[in-house]
């Protein structure tokens, strides 16, 4: 990995798994690194084995007045925003304000964060989406999925699409702003980690961990295109994923996305109804 010496990332959801491993890594390179998370006391366990230089700020993206909160209090430059944090599961909870816990969190929080802290970075955005998009479809008419029956992985999934739709329309709103921060997208694979098991019965979720030690790659593997598309130079809009059969392991490359998650109509109407839902603007002023 290239020195990053000089340099401040933030990462959301940095406590454990392939956002531990991100962040691990940036430290490792020079960075100074924000751990953006939920469980201040988990942060700085995790903080302690990182070296470097760390700091852990709390942040819940399930309650837009945490996340107003964390962007307030921000100041100086900021090189680069990992979106990286992410819930699955959790079958009909809510956020803070309302929203489906998946979407409201993965989607709709970042969403919120990186618009208030986009007057800050200097460099680059990388959203961590999923092979999950693939399934996944936007109900623009019933987005929280309370007028069905509701499945958690079709939760997942519309979220994830709507984290590439993000990037996309970020991507073309940073270009009409003649702005050179880069919108990026990133997906771990399979990678070891404990999402989507909390809450879960304890028969799944052994069968889950064993099915990990099986097939699955490694936190620190499954953060290696999160790690690529933070610090190599690509085109905006860029997708990163592992090379090997699937996309579930393997080293980083460029992979491509469903049509769903390329749809520029899509990208923008999400944006518009994301501003609604979030009270957030673009956060660059264009004329």
């Amino acid at each position: 990995m290239l020195a990053m010496d000089g340099r401040t990332v933030v990462v959301t959801g940095a406590s454990s798994g392939v956002g531990a491993a991100t962040a691990t890594a940036f430290s490792r390179a020079g960075a100074h690194v924000v751990m953006a998370v939920r469980d201040v006391q988990r942060g700085q366990d995790a903080a302690r084995s990182m070296g470097g230089s760390t700091e852990v700020r709390e942040l819940d993206l399930a309650d837009l007045s945490s996340v107003r909160a964390f962007a307030d209090s921000w100041s100086g430059p900021l090189d680069i925003l990992v979106n990286n944090a992410g819930v699955a599961g959790h079958r009909g909870a809510q956020t803070a304000d309302g929203f489906d816990l998946q979407f409201g969190t993965n989607h709709l929080g970042h969403f919120a964060l990186t618009n208030l802290l986009l007057p800050h970075i200097t460099d680059r955005v990388v959203t961590v989406a999923s092979g999950a998009h693939k399934a996944g479809e936007i109900h623009f008419e019933d987005l929280h999925l309370r007028g069905r029956k509701y499945g958690f992985a079709e939760s997942y999934g519309q979220s994830k699409l709507a984290n590439l739709l993000f990037t996309l329309e970020l991507d073309r709103r940073l270009r009409q702003a003649d702005s050179r921060i880069l919108s990026l997208a990133a997906h771990p694979g399979y990678s070891a980690t404990n999402l989507g098991t909390r809450g879960q019965p304890k028969a799944l979720v052994a069968a889950a961990n064993f099915a990990g030690r099986l097939f699955a790659q490694s936190s620190e593997h499954g953060a290696l295109p999160s790690l690529f598309a933070a610090t190599h130079d690509l085109p905006g809009a860029s997708y990163v994923g592992p090379d090997g059969r699937g996309e579930l392991r393997g080293s980083p490359t460029l992979v491509g996305r469903s049509a769903k998650a390329s749809d520029p109509a899509a990208a923008r109407r999400l944006w518009e109804i994301s501003e609604r839902l979030t009270d957030v603007r673009f956060g660059l002023a264009t004329d």
